[in-house]
């Protein structure tokens, strides 16, 4: 009777252990069936409007890095074990948040996208924002720093080449301090992206016993500044900042420029970002002498932990797309790589194990632009600006980038205050 039991016992614990063994092959035979063909990255981009030539930028920069991840046989997909081809879908919003907001509904909803990514800025992404949440679909927002996109705890948004920007202007407002400065004239767009640094230069300043003796904004489309000059210029202002879009900045300087005015400083946010363009329509007199937030690639990062640095990604885009890259282009493909390192780390392919490997991989990731770091909001706080001024060559016919500030980072002292043009 023992024996009989015994072998009874036995035979359904090996019966228990048989089902189990087919479950998990079957299991793994699902999962591995289930790798797609391809991992479709969902994108927009803005052939015309204000917001083109970022957006392109930042578009072909997502487009690099696809192509580099296809030649190599495509990106390491931790949750399928393989590499799998990339495929980016992408439609033009016109630089319309309207027919942006059609179309980023459509990325997640028709196409099924496995990873969504938003247009340049954050004009564009802002209508992008509320939508991935309600889909509880990660936003990848390459370049969208407005604050008011990181105010709480999410799951759902990862802002990945570009500092907020409520902490661009704090390196800045040191250096004034620093200067000694103590009349600050500030112009800014009403937007967030505009708005968030202005507020934040002015109570930076406060905090450093510095009132702003002119503080205006202005409409994101405004495209003549000759009336607001002559109002900052009567405040006499030391430093004259202006926040603004690159559309914002070639008015502005343009203004500046024709208007016969001088100020011992003037600040604009683009020539840092776009120096190829804002020359082009601004000029090198222009531009001479003023500041900006320099970026790579005028800034470089030698030392990372994935994918190209800078000098080496330099060397490559302009071998594949024969032109320099701008900074634009770099935060495309640090998008790209960041979007790779977490579908590498990623245990299953699902959207919040796609958030968690972000998570896991801030403060300890360095790429060409810098420490990669976010916060439980989406807001990433690794990639400062230092403070840079553009000074002309002695034959005046070109810039160099002088980094003045921090200290640690400077290349020059600053020429201040800036000479007559």
């Amino acid at each position: 009777m023992q024996a009989k039991r015994t072998r009874k016992t036995l035979t359904a614990s090996l019966k228990t252990v048989a089902a189990a063994v087919a479950c998990a092959t079957a299991s793994f035979a699902a999962h591995a069936a289930a790798a797609p063909s391809e991992i479709k990255i969902g994108t927009l981009y803005a052939s015309s409007g204000p917001f083109a030539v970022a957006s392109q930028g930042q578009f072909e920069g997502v487009k690099f890095w696809a192509d580099q991840v296809n030649k190599n046989g495509g990106l390491f997909v931790k949750a399928y074990n393989k590499k799998i081809p990339v495929k980016i879908v992408a439609y033009d919003d016109q630089s319309s948040t309207a027919t942006a907001t059609t179309l980023y509904n459509q990325l997640i909803t028709q196409d099924k996208v496995d990873v969504l990514v938003a247009d340049f800025g954050s004009v564009l992404t802002s209508v992008a924002v509320p939508l991935a949440a309600e889909h509880h679909m990660l936003l990848i927002d390459p370049t969208g720093s407005g604050a008011n996109f990181f105010t709480q705890k999410t799951n759902y948004l990862a802002d990945v080449s570009i500092p907020s920007s409520t902490v661009w202007p704090i390196p800045l407002a040191n250096f004034l301090i620093k200067q000694g400065i103590k009349r600050v004239a500030i112009v800014y767009d009403a937007n967030d992206f505009d708005a968030s640094q202005a507020e934040t230069m002015k109570a930076q300043l406060t905090k450093g016993g510095v009132a702003p003796v002119f503080y205006k904004s202005v409409p994101t489309t405004e495209s003549n500044y000759n009336v607001l000059l002559h109002t900052a210029k009567a405040a006499n202002p030391q430093a004259l900042l202006e926040f603004g879009y690159p559309p914002n900045d070639i008015a502005f300087l343009r203004s500046l420029s024709q208007s016969g005015l001088h100020f011992d400083m003037t600040f604009t946010i683009f020539p840092g970002q776009l120096l190829t363009l804002l020359k082009k329509n601004v000029g090198v007199k222009s531009l001479a002498y003023t500041y900006t937030y320099p970026t790579p690639p005028l800034v470089k990062y030698d030392k990372v932990t994935y994918g190209m640095n800078t000098a080496d990604f330099v060397s490559a885009f302009n071998a594949a797309e024969k032109k320099d890259p701008n900074f634009l282009d770099a935060s495309g493909y640090n998008t790209g790589i960041v979007v790779q390192k977490m579908l590498e780390d990623a245990p299953k392919f699902t959207q919040l194990d796609f958030h968690q490997a972000l998570m896991d991989m801030s403060d300890k990731t360095t790429t060409l632009l810098g420490l990669f770091k976010i916060n439980e909001n989406g807001a990433q706080l690794g990639q400062p600006f230092p403070v840079a001024q553009l000074v002309p060559n002695a034959k005046g016919d070109d810039l160099s980038v002088n980094v003045v500030y921090p200290d640690d980072h400077a290349t020059s002292k600053p020429v201040y205050p800036a000479p007559k043009q």
